[in-house]
């Protein structure tokens, strides 16, 4: 066995296919320049036979990969081709194709173009004696070193692995396990064997006592049979009694069935006015509560309207001590005044005196300086005088005495007077002021009166908006107590009303109502329930004819319905949901017989006439009849479906629908009606 063509493509240096063939059965050179692929040839030859490659991680497996210019490469292989004539390949051919495929995520064997494991082809190639775990057949720099050196013990198993007899010593040992496992398996079969020959003796002789008994049980069912049949006319004698007692005893139960649905009827009843009463007494006590709190905000308001009164009373007995002081003060300066009025008096005749004496000594002293100037001249002006610039100096000197005496006493004239001037416009002043401070209390007194004025009539207002506010907010408890009572009747009849269609319908017009709310889907009206009225006592004939279809959803087109259908899905919402388009109604109207036993169903109900085509397809095929026994005449003779009040049907191909409601079920267009009011 040798190796007849290397196919490589893709590996390493090797980016387009390479064949490298033929092969000499005995020795092969591959000889070439540094860079040209030898080595790479060689690791591709590795690649297929040995362990080196083996559980390489995905950054290695993309290192053999081709990484040169042009495309990535994404993929390798190395295929090997054996010759073998000789047949040490355990397959019946003469060429064996062995190739491996590698890949960033891939790694994979095929021989003869079949895929294959990589246990297989190590299994095949240790038969060939081509041993992966020890492998001689590739024989590197310094491994004939090793191999020349290497013991005794290793050199023979390196001989039995060439000789390909390591694969046979452990099918031995594997045989030998076998050979111990099928022994104890022999030992179990033989107490197995052992176990049912003692089983078989005791059978036999359970054989005997089973015949015996055989005998022994046909007498007894004889005698069985002979007291069964006594007592079977016996019990047919009791069962006639225990049906005439049933019967009675099931009138009975009718009667104590109409009296317990009275029962909870009034139970009911009784249940809401007991609500109604508890709801008044918790807004009795809300009101109670609001009251107490009231009434200490108006013993908080009285002690604060306490206090602002004593202090408006200090404030108005401390107005009252400032008028007196103020008073006092008017009448201190009026005082005053007079005092210097008479002082002012008494002072200006001595004034005027004063300057009549001033101008008669002035004069007297004109007269005096006049006589002395003439007793000097008498006397002779040379004694006085050495020369006549004395006489001047002196003259002149005396001239400015009797200028200054003048200035002097017109000074004190003039500050006389200026005092009598301050005085007057000081009294001016304090008329002025008092008149300002009686115009000041007068004002004072009236905005006091007009601030008391103002608040007695805001304090009014106060109490008006405060009693309004605790009207409004006993109007707005009363609102809340109702419209708890109202939320919890909403969601009874919710519940009620979704008892009476299965989950998955209910879970459908959520995931409807959702979706339409999410993507504002416009196009869509409801189920056909919420889109239709009618009078009461229609209510279990219009519910048993359409069944339901009384959830199936109207919409205007299919496009609507599609869409709605393509967000559930991707959504992944359950539910089950059946549309209504109103562009795929095709319907016609029906001629209905002309009879007062019989209604058109659909003249009875009141709706919008774009949905008329939905309608007509649901309800325009049936009469509502008098009783079971017109239904069934009108039904043969107008070919259409017929229904009477209490929802007994009468179809128009023969079939009839009928029996008893339970007074307890409730009314599906009843509890919708109450829920979508």
């Amino acid at each position: 066995m040798y190796i007849k063509q290397v196919i490589i493509q893709g590996f390493r240096s090797y980016r387009d296919q390479t064949i490298v063939e033929p092969f000499s059965p005995r020795h092969n050179v591959i000889v070439g320049r540094n860079g040209s692929g030898k080595s790479n040839f060689f690791f591709a030859i590795q690649f297929v036979l040995s362990d080196e490659f083996n559980n390489l991680r995905p950054e290695q497996r993309q290192q053999l990969l081709h990484e040169g210019p042009g495309p990535r490469v994404v993929s390798a292989f190395v295929e090997i081709i054996f010759n073998n004539t000789e047949g040490r390949l355990p397959v019946e051919r003469d060429e064996v194709s062995l190739r491996r495929v590698i890949g960033s995520k891939k790694d994979q064997y095929f021989l003869d173009k079949k895929n294959v494991t990589k246990s297989d082809v190590v299994n095949l190639l240790e038969s060939a004696g081509l041993s992966r775990s020890n492998p001689y057949y590739i024989v590197k720099q310094g491994k004939i070193n090793e191999l020349a050196t290497a013991p005794d013990t290793q050199r023979l198993n390196l001989l039995r692995e060439i000789a390909g007899t390591r694969v046979y010593d452990e099918k031995r040992e594997e045989s030998k396990a076998i050979l111990k496992e099928t022994e104890l398996k022999r030992e179990k079969v033989t107490e197995l064997i052992q176990a049912i020959e003692e089983r078989l003796s005791t059978l036999s002789e359970e054989k005997e006592e089973l015949e015996a008994y055989q005998k022994l049980d046909k007498m007894r069912r004889s005698l069985e049979y002979t007291i069964h049949d006594k007592e079977l006319r016996s019990s047919r004698e009791q069962l006639e009694d225990l049906e005439d007692t049933r019967r009675s005893t099931s009138d009975r139960a009718n009667t104590l069935a109409k009296k317990s649905a009275e029962a909870s009827e009034k139970v009911q009843s009784i249940e809401r006015e007991l609500n109604d009463v508890s709801a008044r007494a918790d807004t009795l006590t809300r009101e109670r509560q609001q009251l107490e709190v009231e009434r200490q905000d108006f013993i908080r308001q009285r002690a604060k309207l306490e206090l602002s009164v004593k202090d408006l009373e200090d404030g108005v007995s401390e107005h009252s001590k400032g008028k007196d002081r103020m008073e006092n003060e008017l009448g201190q300066l009026k005082h005053n005044i007079k005092q210097k009025e008479e002082a002012l008096a008494r002072i200006t005749p001595r004034f005027q005196r004063l300057r009549t004496e001033e101008e008669e000594m002035s004069a007297r002293l004109k007269i005096s300086e006049q006589r002395v100037s003439e007793l000097y001249a008498k006397q002779g002006r040379g004694q006085q005088f050495h020369s006549k610039a004395d006489r001047d100096v002196w003259i002149k000197k005396e001239a400015k005495a009797l200028s200054a005496t003048i200035v002097c006493k017109e000074d004190q004239l003039r500050s006389l007077r200026d005092e009598a001037v301050q005085l007057k416009q000081r009294l001016r002043e304090l008329d002025t002021a008092i008149q300002e401070r009686t115009t000041y209390l007068e004002e004072r007194r009236q905005a006091m009166d007009q601030a008391n004025k103002s608040h007695v009539e805001l304090k009014k207002q106060r109490d008006d908006l405060t009693n309004q506010r605790k009207e409004v907010w006993r109007e707005e408890d009363a609102m809340k107590q109702t419209m708890q009572s109202s939320k919890e009747e909403l969601n009874r009849v919710e519940r009620n009303l979704r008892g009476t269609v299965s989950k998955s319908v209910n879970a459908g017009l959520e995931a409807v109502r959702r979706i339409i709310e999410e993507k504002k889907l416009e196009g869509v009206y409801g189920p056909l329930i919420e889109n239709l009225e009618c009078d009461e006592k229609f209510f279990t004939a219009v519910e048993v004819t359409a069944g339901g279809r009384l959830f199936h959803i109207i919409v205007d087109n299919d496009k609507t319905a599609t869409t709605i259908l393509q967000h559930m899905n991707r959504q992944k919402l359950s539910g089950e949901v059946t549309f209504m388009p109103l562009n795929r109604m095709q319907t016609r109207e029906t001629q209905y017989p002309d009879s007062s036993d019989v209604i058109p169903m659909i003249q009875r109900l009141t709706f919008n006439p774009v949905f008329r085509p939905i309608m007509l397809n649901v309800f325009g095929k049936t009469l509502v009849c008098r009783t079971i026994e017109v239904a069934s005449q009108f039904s043969q003779s107008s070919n259409l479906d017929c229904i009477t009040l209490a929802g007994d049907q009468v179809s128009r191909r023969g079939a009839m629908t009928g029996g008893s409601y339970c007074a307890e079920r409730p009314c599906v267009i009843g509890e919708d009606r109450r829920s979508h009011p």
